[in-house]
């Protein structure tokens, strides 16, 4: 009887030390290069070089959730991260950033969200909390990686390029 007294105490012990806040990175890009024309086009072949350089990039910060909006050139771009991680494209309304973030905040493990050249610096900024604000991408900006870390209590989060990498 102690022992199971003993053994309960360690998982309640363990349960309240294991919370859905765990630190995490999210991942933020803008969809690759795409092709120009057409209302929803395909990525450009230089776009499914950068695609295949995210899953690169990606590969050893151990992704359990992938994020796009329902776009070819969003799913595009994170379908080789995707696959090489092993878990399902999620899609999100790019429209409802507030959702999103509440969902971000609230998995368990690292995430990769993509998204448009007006979207993902203002969802960078949900982050950023009082430090300066990232201004939208232009048409022509597709080399930035917003790294987001999360710890329980603050967020920070880091500009980089490609390249970097």
């Amino acid at each position: 009887m102690k022992n199971l007294l003993i053994f309960l105490s360690v998982i309640l012990i363990l349960g309240a030390c294991t919370s859905p806040n765990q630190p995490k990175t999210i991942y933020i890009v803008r969809h690759a290069e795409k092709q120009l024309v057409g209302e929803d086009p395909d990525l450009a072949h230089v776009g499914g070089i950068r695609a295949k350089k995210l899953a690169q990039i990606l590969e050893d910060q151990n992704i359990k959730h992938v994020f796009s909006t329902d776009y070819k050139r969003t799913r595009s771009t994170v379908e080789p991260t995707a696959t090489a991680a092993g878990v399902e494209i999620q899609s999100y309304d790019s429209k409802n950033h507030d959702g999103l973030v509440e969902q971000l905040r609230k998995l368990e493990g690292n995430a990769l969200v993509v998204g448009h050249s007006n979207t993902v610096s203002q969802l960078a900024n949900y982050f950023v909390g009082e430090g300066e604000k990232f201004a939208d991408l232009t048409d022509l900006e597709y080399e930035f990686i917003y790294i987001v870390r999360l710890e329980s209590n603050s967020s920070s989060v880091e500009r980089k390029v490609y390249k970097d990498f």
